[in-house]
């Protein structure tokens, strides 16, 4: 199983988005539900393009949430980034 790591910079995104966009008490809880597929299908996502063609995405507990990641093979590990 690959292990999921979520940079900073996504955590303050998300903070961001519940603060600014008033979402539930349990958004957190749901950003992870939806992260923990990854780490047995952490190729599931599309794949993006051009200057982000290492990045893949999820779509995330809301149809209007993108969650941006990379697949690492090597290490089995995927970092989210936004």
């Amino acid at each position: 199983m690959a292990s999921v790591v979520v940079a900073a910079s996504a955590v303050r995104d998300l903070n961001r988005l519940i603060a600014v966009l008033s979402l539930p008490e349990n958004s957190k809880e749901r950003v992870v539900r939806t992260l923990r597929v990854l780490e047995r299908f952490p190729l599931i996502g599309g794949q993006l393009g051009g200057r982000w063609e290492r990045f893949r995405f999820l779509l995330g507990p809301w149809r209007w949430m993108i969650i941006v990641y990379s697949f690492d093979a090597e290490n089995d590990s995927v970092a989210v980034v936004a």
